[in-house]
């Protein structure tokens, strides 16, 4: 484990592990409007966090899916077993009270990114 990762809690007993959980149409980086999104496709995505998270001593899962209770299903299982979900959560940013509930009763720390600057995107 590398210096980084050494001391840090976790829940599992080993490596900390963080579920990278990816929303709507993600699956579609690379092909979906790549003037706004760019070529790199979520498996190159995936592998490069993998990659990275070896580097650091931290066990990365991924998570893809285009339906919302899939989503909630998967944060769910993670409560007591992931130390951090960074998700993006795609066209369910505006709309998922679902998920927004699930995030909050894993008691874990959570991190919401974008690929694209959404308050450039969409008028809502």
């Amino acid at each position: 484990m590398t210096a980084q990762a050494k001391g840090r809690h976790t829940h599992n007993g080993g490596l900390p592990t963080v579920l990278v959980v990816n929303g709507p149409n993600l699956n579609l980086l690379g092909i979906r409007e790549p003037e706004i999104y760019g070529h790199t496709t979520l498996e190159d995505i995936n592998q490069q966090l993998s990659e990275l998270g070896t580097e650091l001593g931290i066990r990365v899962e991924s998570f893809q899916s285009n339906s919302e209770g899939a989503l909630v299903d998967r944060i769910q299982q993670a409560r007591g077993i992931i130390d951090l979900i960074i998700i993006n959560p795609a066209a369910y940013t505006h709309t998922s009270i679902a998920i927004r509930d699930a995030l909050i009763a894993i008691e874990a720390p959570v991190i919401e990114v974008h690929l694209s600057n959404v308050y450039k995107r969409e008028s809502f």
